[in-house]
């Protein structure tokens, strides 16, 4: 863990892990016929995907994202091109896999994804969602707005905090993005981009002493 990490306070901490808690929805695994798998910095997102593959939770899967500009080194060749490639070293084979390589953002995902399924003549029904463990709660509420027809249910690596925190490597950065996903989850309904969801006393608490603390790197700008 870098030193820039080890500068949460013990209070600061516990709000980090009152929001994580929020973020998570906890729905049990239920047979999907697809999942989407989401793209991100995180490769744990195809690697659960195969997992549950394997275990035999879908018949099919889809990874969806574009190059990251911000990381643009970790995967030069789009998210869901790197995460196709994952799958298939875990032992997924590719014609179970489709790649929508031009989503930067999680509306996008979505609207490309579904537009994709379209167009490869694929009727959904239910879709599971595989997210990072702190997106899970945008991710629904993002497809309930723009895909509402179909069943949802959103899975993630099952990590505690601690343990995702030790597999990015880095706490305040992980804490910054808690934080930045909860704005959106506030100010995202209202723009339309998503459906509103319930943000309990505690967590909002917890949002706001933490953005009074500095944690604002992937806050949105006015």
């Amino acid at each position: 863990m870098t030193d820039r990490a080890t500068r949460l306070t013990d209070a600061q901490r516990a709000d980090a892990l009152t929001i994580w808690h929020y973020h998570q929805l906890g729905h049990p695994l239920r047979h999907c016929d697809i999942a989407i798998g989401l793209g991100s910095h995180d490769l744990g997102v195809p690697a659960y995907t195969a997992k549950l593959w394997h275990e035999g939770w879908f018949p099919r899967m889809l990874f969806t994202g574009a190059v990251n500009p911000i990381r643009a080194d970790q995967f030069p060749r789009g998210e869901a091109v790197h995460f196709q490639e994952h799958a298939i070293s875990l032992g997924v084979p590719e014609r179970v896999i489709l790649v929508e390589p031009h989503a930067t953002n999680t509306g996008q995902n979505i609207t490309f994804a579904r537009q994709l399924l379209q167009e490869h003549g694929v009727s959904v029904r239910s879709v599971m969602l595989v997210a990072m463990p702190y997106m899970q709660r945008r991710a629904y509420a993002t497809c309930r707005k723009l895909w509402p027809e179909v069943d949802i249910i959103c899975a993630s690596q099952p990590l505690a905090f601690a343990d995702y925190v030790t597999e990015i490597g880095d706490e305040r950065m992980v804490t910054d993005m808690l934080v930045g996903d909860l704005q959106r989850i506030i100010v995202y309904p209202g723009h339309g981009y998503a459906a509103p969801q319930e943000v309990p006393d505690d967590a909002h608490a917890a949002y706001q002493r933490l953005v009074h603390a500095g944690f604002t790197t992937r806050l949105l700008t006015p």
